[in-house]
């Protein structure tokens, strides 16, 4: 038997203690959980201390140790999941649109009804249930479209487990791996979980950009700063105020802007070249590298307390070889996508094809594969895409020149095996130079199409789609 949900939880607050009781008594009947507080500081710290946001903050205005209206900033800074109520003897037009100004759900006026509260009250949490159940449905199709991404293999279902739990952390995060491995996915992954998802999520590589401009570009100028800032500019840190900051190649950067960007992450402000004071920033950073960023702190080139600060949340991307089962359902990923940007109808991966993609190296990693798929779709004939239409490394249909047999060899040889290789090698060439094409590879050899694929099968270059004898295929088919 499931446990039953749990109540939603409600913190009122207000200085008198009448009224304190009163609306705890309200609420409980209604079936919520209540917590009371006396005053800002006890409220500041219910919100701060909470493990879940509250489903309703209900506050007064004026309180001796502080203001309603920093209790509705608070309570917005931290979360937009919970709905405040600001309530208040002292009411006006002006009040109402500066506690809407700063995310209140509503206002009311002292003294009210209860059956006024407890209307709006309930009209509040059917918003959050709302926009509970939006968020839910969203993390869903972004769970399912990041593992489509990512990957389904053992490790990527760990590193996509882990983007969930630290998705809304405000840690930095230290993305590693090879070159290509998807690293920026990632990244995006965590920025599209979090509740900065609606933010703005700013890329930028630190090896790119010349050193004279990575501060500016970072950080921002001011107009006249330098030679050539004939206006002033944000930077990335501020123009991505709320949101997320991904620093690919973050091993890159130069020495000294490593102590400036220590000083960013720690004090959370920025200082544009040839502005006078510094500002204060709310972005998420994430960092990326391919590089052994622990050897260059042994070594001196990248500053040990800057990778701490970096690395308080290690993600390691494995190489895609390390991976194969994700090969397949990554290449159909980019297949159907390339497709569509490409406007042809091609529907999905000869068995031949997917033989190659796994049993290929990838040194170049998912970039790699993507880029392969979106040559093979440019390339492709057919409503498939078979050997030909792949790389000659990928496909391994560029075979070596036959060598010259000008005598028996000294310890002897299996002629039959000589022959089947010379007769392999020969098939894999006229297939090459055909294009994959059957028919046409059968006249380059001087063999019928029904002796071709009969020695296709003897060498197990064929695949199971292969076509009935007499049959012909709208596209190039291509061996395994």
């Amino acid at each position: 038997m499931a446990p039953p949900a749990p109540k939603p939880r409600i913190l009122v607050v207000d200085d008198e203690p009448g009224l304190r009781d009163m609306l705890s008594i309200l609420f409980k009947r209604e079936g919520l959980d209540v917590t009371l507080a006396p005053g800002f500081a006890t409220a500041r710290d219910a919100v701060t201390n909470a493990p879940e946001p509250y489903a309703v903050v209900l506050t007064d205005l004026l309180m001796p140790d502080g203001n309603g209206m920093d209790l509705v900033s608070l309570v917005r800074q931290r979360t937009a999941r919970t709905e405040v109520i600001v309530m208040t003897a002292h009411g006006g037009v002006e009040t109402a649109i500066e506690a809407m100004r700063r995310g209140a759900y509503d206002f009311v006026t002292k003294p009210f009804a209860t059956s006024e509260l407890r209307a709006l009250v309930q009209k509040a949490l059917e918003k959050r249930a709302i926009v509970s159940e939006n968020e839910r449905l969203r993390a869903q199709l972004l769970r399912e479209r990041g593992r489509e991404l990512l990957g389904h293999s053992e490790p990527m279902r760990r590193i996509f487990d882990l983007v969930q739990r630290i998705a809304n952390a405000r840690t930095t995060v230290l993305l590693t791996g090879e070159s290509g491995t998807g690293k920026e996915r990632i990244a995006r992954a965590i920025h599209d979980a979090s509740d900065r998802r609606d933010k703005p999520f700013l890329v930028v590589n630190c090896g790119a950009i010349p050193e004279t401009l990575i501060e500016a570009e970072l950080f921002g100028h001011e107009k006249g700063a330098f030679t050539g800032a004939v206006a002033s500019r944000l930077g990335i840190f501020r123009e991505a105020e709320g949101g997320t900051v991904l620093l690919d190649e973050i091993g890159e950067l130069e020495s000294s802007l490593q102590v400036k960007l220590l000083r960013v992450l720690q004090e959370r402000k920025v200082r544009s070249v040839g502005a006078p004071a510094e500002v204060s920033v709310d972005v998420r950073v994430l960092a990326a590298t391919n590089r052994n960023v622990e050897e260059d702190v042994r070594s001196g080139r990248f500053r040990q307390d800057l990778y701490y600060r970096l690395n308080v949340i290690r993600v390691e991307v494995p190489p895609l070889r390390e991976r194969r089962e994700d090969i397949r359902p990554l290449a159909e990923h980019f297949l159907a996508r390339c497709a569509g940007e490409q406007n042809k109808d091609i529907r999905g991966l000869a068995p031949d094809a997917v033989r190659a993609l796994e049993a290929y190296a990838f040194p170049g990693n998912v970039r790699e594969l993507e880029n392969i798929l979106e040559r093979a779709v440019a390339l492709a004939t057919g409503q498939t895409i078979g050997l030909g239409d792949l790389p000659r490394e990928v496909s391994g249909l560029a075979a070596q020149p036959l060598p010259s047999l000008v005598g028996l060899p000294d310890e002897g040889c299996n002629l039959d095996d000589v022959i089947g290789e010379v007769e392999r090698r020969l098939i894999l060439q006229a297939l090459e130079r055909s294009g994959g094409v059957r028919t046409h590879a059968a006249k380059l050899l001087g063999v019928t199409l029904r002796s071709l694929r009969y020695r296709l099968q003897k060498h197990a270059l064929g695949s199971e789609e292969d076509l009935e004898d007499g049959q012909e295929s709208s596209g190039p088919k291509t061996p395994s």
